[in-house]
């Protein structure tokens, strides 16, 4: 396996393929090109990122290379630039898979387009951040994959490319920190899986576990004083796909259950967000509006007045009647006394009418100014989220947010942050400075606020944030995205000792995502995930083909609990995840799995891994034919 990047994503994904997995992993370290003469730096930092290196290369121009160590399990090797010279050192001619999770979109796909010309079987794994061009990119290289050799067909789930956000991944984790009870979607090639975050049972009540239960939450999920803030939470933490007893045994936590799935058809364009961006009605205030009814009004009453004394049909007193408002008619000097007094009383009206039309369009030029700029924060704003960091991830959480109808308020230092102009757009206030400045916080409302998402990617800044809006309110709810679980630990526990009467949960992007884009790597077709609070759920599909766990084995017969369980099974040929309308959901739990069934599998990361063959444990007896596969 080959993963190329430098930033968090990708120290957890080498990890998790090597520590998981057990795969041989070598890790493309991109070096400045401006400080090539400090490679021992890096050097060490890599190192001690994994504590086993193979070995430690570093390349500077293609044909160069200036150094290794030996060690014992993952390669480390440090360019300037990823080009075919370096894939080609890396292996790629013989990889499984490689993936691409540089931050910046066109690095990796440049080196995507490199990788699939050098080695059309590889699979392929990248990150972006563009959904469409993501769509289009996928497509492509399977083309590409696919007019190189005429015998490799991109459908297959050996050879294909897969396109994944970490920002994507982490949203719906980090947007539920902020409600609870927020539903949790996966949705991939037509198939919508939606679990939902239920609360506790009360006593004497059954749960419905919907479908099937996926997860125990925590057991001190709802108490400030629990252990949820890490993943390191022990027996107390959460339960991936438990059995029926143990959620039995467990009627105060709350559960994660599996409760619809629809199909989608192929691919479900974003919502929009709100009708109208600029509303007819917020063109004018309220007192003004009020004015011109009270205008409209007096000039109806002064036509339907003139129609009664002159005799004349309504729409010809209606008429007379504006021509003396706005002063071009001609004076009543012959006329009847009541058609001079009315004629005088349209007069005064339009001396009123002429500043209350000023006053339209000026507010109607004021509103259409203040429309591409930022909306402050409405003073008798209360019970929203304060949303600090509109980056990449920030930027999708806000969407999420806005999909559940969640008030936000956001904070951002950078005016030119890739989060301002979906909150321009969609008017959402927002409050530009730095956090760690005095006012910043207060100017968001955080003494009224329900929830303070920190979302920046500097822990430092996130744990400053979350320290002043508590000082303000000691109650708040604070969830801080932080990268080491150690430190989150202690931030944790601390701020929990500190305000044990307020909800406090961390969370990694990094954590949430690795798991997808390595499942992504093993060769089968990855559906999507599902965070639980710091711990990842899979959707794999799967062939029972060969497969000890799955072949001969009864529907019921194959759940393991805590590692992989059964969901639902292909009746067609078409490939699972890209075609998902033929799947059976309700199962029969004493139907024997064959050799040309396909399955949705939801699994943890461990498990998916033992499925897969990569911790290969004995199979459980009864199975006769399971068990000679074993052998052989």
């Amino acid at each position: 396996m080959i993963v190329c990047g430098d930033d968090v994503l990708a120290h957890r994904l080498a990890s998790e393929l090597h520590d998981v997995y057990g795969e041989r992993v070598t890790l493309l370290v991109p070096v400045r090109s401006d400080a090539p003469q400090q490679p021992s730096g890096r050097r060490g930092r890599a190192a001690s990122l994994f504590g086993r290196v193979t070995a430690v290369m570093t390349r500077t121009t293609p044909g160069e290379q200036r150094g290794a160590h030996e060690g014992r399990s993952v390669r480390v090797v440090e360019t300037a630039e990823v080009d075919d010279a370096v894939l080609l050192d890396a292996g790629v001619e013989r990889a499984a898979a490689l993936a691409l999770v540089h931050d910046d979109d066109e690095t990796n796909i440049r080196g995507a387009l490199a990788a699939r010309r050098l080695n059309p079987r590889v699979r392929l794994v990248i990150r972006l951040y563009n959904r469409k061009l993501g769509q289009h990119l996928e497509t492509l290289l399977d083309q590409a994959a696919a007019v190189a050799e005429p015998g490799l067909d991109p459908g297959k789930l050996d050879a294909a490319t897969t396109v994944l956000s970490d920002a994507d991944t982490a949203a719906p984790a980090l947007a539920a920190t902020a409600v609870a009870g927020t539903s949790k979607v996966v949705q991939a090639g037509g198939l919508l899986l939606h679990a939902v975050e239920r609360s506790p049972a009360a006593r004497g009540e059954v749960a419905d576990p919907g479908l099937c239960t996926l997860a125990l939450l925590s057991a001190t999920t709802n108490d400030p004083a629990g252990v949820e803030g890490s993943e390191r939470s022990g027996a107390q933490g959460p339960l991936l796909l438990p059995d029926d007893e143990a959620v039995a045994a467990a009627p105060g936590r709350g559960t994660v259950a599996l409760e619809a799935i629809t199909y989608a058809g192929p691919t479900l364009s974003a919502k929009r967000f709100g009708a109208s961006v600029l509303p007819v009605g917020s063109l004018f205030s309220r007192r003004l509006r009020w004015s011109l009814a009270g205008v409209a009004a007096a000039v109806g009453a002064i036509a339907l007045a003139s129609s009664l004394v002159t005799g004349e049909h309504p729409l010809h007193s209606a008429y007379l009647t504006l021509l003396d408002i706005f002063a071009i008619g001609d004076p009543a000097v012959d006329d009847t006394t009541g058609r001079q007094v009315l004629q005088i009383l349209a007069g005064f009206v339009g001396l009123l009418l002429m500043p209350v039309l000023m006053a339209g369009i000026l507010e109607a030029l004021g509103t259409f100014r203040t429309a591409t700029s930022l909306r402050r924060p409405p003073r008798g704003l209360s019970g929203h989220v304060v949303l600090l960091g509109l980056g990449k991830v920030g930027t999708r959480v806000l969407a999420r947010l806005l999909r559940l109808n969640i008030p936000v308020v956001c904070v951002e230092s950078d005016p030119e942050a890739r989060g301002i102009a979906l909150a321009r757009r969609l008017r959402v206030p927002t409050v530009i400075g730095d956090v760690t400045e005095e006012g910043v916080l207060e100017a968001a409302r955080i003494h009224r606020a329900h929830a303070l998402l920190a979302l920046t990617s500097i822990d430092i800044t996130n744990l400053e944030a979350a320290l002043s809006a508590r000082s303000v309110k000691p109650d708040l709810r604070v969830a801080l995205r932080l990268y080491d679980d150690d430190f989150a630990t202690a931030v944790y526990r601390t701020l929990r000792t500190a305000h044990p009467e307020a909800l406090t949960r961390s969370r990694s992007v990094s954590h949430l995502a690795a798991p997808a884009f390595a499942g992504a790597m093993m060769g089968r077709q990855i559906l999507g995930a599902i965070p639980v609070e710091r711990r990842v759920l899979l959707f794999a599909a799967v062939e029972a083909a060969g497969n000890p766990f799955l072949e001969g084995w009864k529907v019921a017969e194959t759940f393991r609990p805590g590692a992989w369980r059964v969901i639902a099974l292909a009746t067609g040929s078409a490939p699972l995840g890209r075609y998902a309308a033929g799947l059976v959901w309700e199962l029969d739990p004493d139907r024997v799995l064959g050799a040309g069934d396909r399955v949705l599998l939801a699994a943890t990361r461990r498990g998916l891994a033992e499925i897969l063959g990569r911790h290969p444990r004995p199979p459980r007896q009864g199975s006769p034919d399971s068990v000679r596969h074993w052998a052989s």
